[in-house]
């Protein structure tokens, strides 16, 4: 297999693939979930949809339901010192917990990860109320992080059963879909992970960067992007590799103390837009030298954008056979160095930037040398 190439394999899956259409959500577990839930609607511009709590009948957490065009994330926090979701917070900080995957039949989702060797962690259940049938079960994956199958093909409500109805409407940002969703896993363990992804799931190699691809004079690290045939739901995996000093990688396995989602990728339309949007409301990004964009023109061509407006917000691009794709990445949206978002726009191309990995890892050792963690 080519590295960095899409993967398109001849030969027949070694199991039948889940039918599995899109991301639904991704459930994020936080101290407070009221300040978590305005950060992300005067932040990054989602709106509040629903809400679960102590007014709703839930004593044990409280969850905000927030929407964007297609962006769904829900924030929970727990009641008690003794919670779980306490418990995960203390641990590791705030970070994802649930990774939902949307489908037509939850149950055999969940039944066919089963017989294939997943590790079961909510059995399918079936929730009615006035807005519809909603089905739910979900399963282990990397460190405490869980896959939710989630089937609400004919559910009308605000999130799922349970939630009662929120109006708190913000002025969007552009965000419209989620690209990919990346994970970190301790050394030597991603081709673990790749297997489960292949066998439990019935995904694919997408796409490879190994060391020589993604690293630095100080650090590197490698890659194995697993995906469905359909290209909707893609989950890099990544993790460290020895170099002279700390990966971005080890540094977040360092401080979330297990694996976990490193960054979840949000797709827009118009990226000048969005992170412009998003700058005025206080989000904060890496940023690259001057030099990038002066080799800019000769590395990628012809592009639409105007290349000064582009350096004056920080966004990377690449171009690959197919198009080109524009990207921005946050900071650290959490008190420690681990979860991040990423803008990306799609031009055509349906990699990851492999041309910006140099400049992306120089930028964020450039954080983590900053934080004295380099």
């Amino acid at each position: 297999m080519a590295k960095g190439k899409v993967e398109l394999e001849t030969q027949a899956a070694a199991v039948e693939e889940l039918p599995i259409d899109g991301f639904d959500y991704i459930e994020l577990y936080v101290g407070n979930a009221l300040q978590a839930s305005y950060y992300y609607h005067r932040g990054f511009g989602f709106d509040v949809v629903g809400y679960r709590g102590l007014e709703t009948g839930d004593r044990e957490s409280c969850s905000y339901a927030l929407r964007q065009n297609n962006v769904h994330i829900v924030l929970t926090g727990g009641m008690s010192p003794d919670s779980p979701i306490c418990r995960h917070v203390l641990e590791h900080g705030d970070g994802v917990k649930t990774i939902g995957l949307r489908t037509r039949n939850a149950r055999q989702c969940y039944q066919t990860a089963l017989a294939r060797g997943a590790t079961g962690v909510e059995e399918p259940a079936e929730h009615e109320d006035e807005f519809g049938r909603f089905v739910f079960a979900s399963v282990q994956t990397y460190g405490e992080t869980v896959h939710a199958f989630v089937e609400r093909e004919n559910y009308r409500g605000a999130f799922a059963p349970g939630y009662k109805p929120v109006e708190t409407v913000a002025s969007g940002t552009g965000l419209t879909y989620v690209d990919h969703v990346v994970g970190n896993v301790e050394v030597d363990r991603m081709e673990h992970w790749v297997e489960f992804y292949k066998r439990i799931f019935g995904f694919y190699v997408y796409q490879y960067f190994d060391a020589r691809d993604i690293s630095t004079q100080y650090s590197a690290l490698v890659s194995k992007v697993m995906a469905n045939r359909s290209g909707t739901v893609k989950l890099p995996i990544n993790e460290p590799y020895a170099g002279l000093r700390r990966s971005q990688i080890q540094e977040y396995l360092d401080y979330y103390l297990a694996p976990g989602v490193q960054h979840i990728a949000i797709g827009t339309r118009d990226i000048i837009r969005t992170v412009s949007e998003l700058k005025q409301r206080g989000i904060q990004f890496l940023t690259v030298p001057r030099a990038y964009y002066d080799e800019l023109p000769q590395r990628v061509g012809k592009i639409d954008e105007d290349i000064e407006e582009l350096a004056r917000l920080g966004i990377l691009v690449d171009r690959e056979s197919e198009g080109y794709l524009l990207q921005i990445f946050t900071r650290p949206v959490e008190d420690r160095p681990t979860l991040f978002f990423e803008v990306i726009q799609r031009k055509g191309a349906r990699g990851f930037g492999k041309g910006n990995f140099k400049a992306l890892f120089e930028s964020i050792e450039r954080e983590q040398a900053l934080r004295g963690n380099l």
